[in-house]
C-alpha cells in the first residue's frame, strides 16, 4: 500500500491493471479521524502511536486583509491555510472546528486543493476539510479552505488537526501521525482570557509586501526578525527598532526575491524568542 490509509490515501496493488483503495476511500479519509472528542484518529488505519503536532502542523487563519488572527469575529469569513513543516513526499490531513460543547463551530467551504467530508459524532454532524488525491504530495505545500465563523459568539473555537507524514513504503506501517489543537477566541474576550502567546502575532500584507509583527511587552529591548522556510533554512533576517512599553506594532518590508509559500517567522525581543507560521502570497 502507498502509506496513506487512514484514509490518508492508501492503495493496495492487486494486479497489473491498477490499484484499489485499502481500506478506505483513496480520495481522502472518511470523517471522524481528527482525534477530536468522540473521534478516532489516523491510527485506526495506520500502525503506531500518534505524535504531538504542535510544531509539525502549521495552521494559519487569515482575515480578508491577509493577516493571521488569534480571535474571530462572529459571522466573518476567514481563509484557512495548513502546512506540514516537514512537507513529506506523501502526506494527508483532516481538520474540524468545534466549540466548547464539542459541536461544529461555523462552516467549512472547500478550496481548490481540498474537499469536505461529514460524520455524525455523539448525535451531531461535523464537517471536515481534507486533502484530495491530487494534493497529497509535497507538490502541494499548503492546503487551503474557508471557515465561516459562527453567526453569534460561541466562545473559544478549537481546530483539531490530524496530519499523516507517510513514508511511501507500500505498507500501512512506518507512517507518523501528528495531532494538534489550535484555539481561537471570540473577539470580545476579556484580556484575562487571552494567553501570553496570543499577545504575539504576525500577518502579511500582499499589497505592500510587508509583515506586521504585533506584541506586548513591559520592557524596552532590541528586536529582530528571521524568516525561515519549511526546510529550516533562513531566507532573510533583519534588525528592527527597539520595543516600547505596552502594545507594539512593527511593519517589516520584505525584499521582492522571496517566493510565495509558507514560512516561520522567528521574532526576537531582547533575550526572548517567539515563532509563528506565515503564508506569503501575491
Amino acid at each position: 500500500m502507498i502509506a496513506l490509509t487512514f484514509g490518508m490515501l492508501s492503495f493496495r496493488t492487486t494486479h497489473l491493471s491498477g490499484f484499489q483503495a485499502a481500506p478506505q476511500d483513496n480520495n481522502g479519509p472518511a470523517g471522524g479521524k481528527t482525534g477530536a472528542p468522540g473521534e478516532q484518529n489516523c491510527t485506526s488505519c495506520h500502525s503506531g502511536a500518534t505524535q504531538n503536532g504542535a510544531t509539525e502542523n502549521l495552521l494559519i487563519i487569515n482575515n480578508d486583509l491577509g493577516f493571521g488572527i488569534t480571535q474571530y469575529t462572529p459571522g466573518a469569513t476567514y481563509s484557512v491555510n495548513l502546512s506540514m513543516a516537514s512537507n513529506p513526499s506523501k502526506k494527508g490531513f483532516q481538520v474540524t472546528a468545534l466549540n466548547a460543547a464539542n459541536t461544529m463551530a461555523g462552516n467549512f467551504v472547500a478550496g481548490a486543493n481540498t474537499q469536505l467530508k461529514t460524520a455524525t459524532i455523539s448525535g451531531g454532524q461535523r464537517k471536515y476539510a481534507t486533502h484530495k488525491s491530487t494534493s497529497n504530495t509535497s507538490a502541494t505545500q499548503t492546503w487551503n479552505w474557508t471557515w465561516q465563523a459562527p453567526a453569534t459568539s460561541e466562545g473559544p473555537v478549537t481546530f483539531y488537526v490530524a496530519t499523516n507524514k507517510a513514508n511511501n513504503n507500500n505498507n500501512d506501517n512506518g507512517d507518523v501521525i501528528y495531532l494538534s489543537q489550535h484555539v481561537f477566541l471570540n473577539d470580545d474576550a476579556s484580556i484575562e482570557e487571552v494567553s501570553v502567546e496570543n499577545n504575539f502575532s504576525v500577518g502579511y500584507s500582499a499589497e505592500n509586501e510587508n509583515i506586521l509583527v504585533s506584541f506586548s511587552t513591559l520592557s524596552i529591548a532590541p528586536t529582530s526578525l528571521n524568516l525561515v522556510d519549511l526546510q529550516g533554512k533562513s531566507v532573510w533576517s533583519k534588525t528592527l527598532e527597539n520595543s516600547k512599553v505596552g502594545h507594539n506594532k512593527q511593519w517589516v518590508s520584505l525584499p521582492n526575491h522571496i517566493p510565495n509559500g509558507m514560512y516561520v517567522v522567528h521574532f526576537f525581543l531582547g533575550n526572548k524568542s517567539f515563532s509563528a507560521p506565515i503564508s506569503i502570497q501575491d
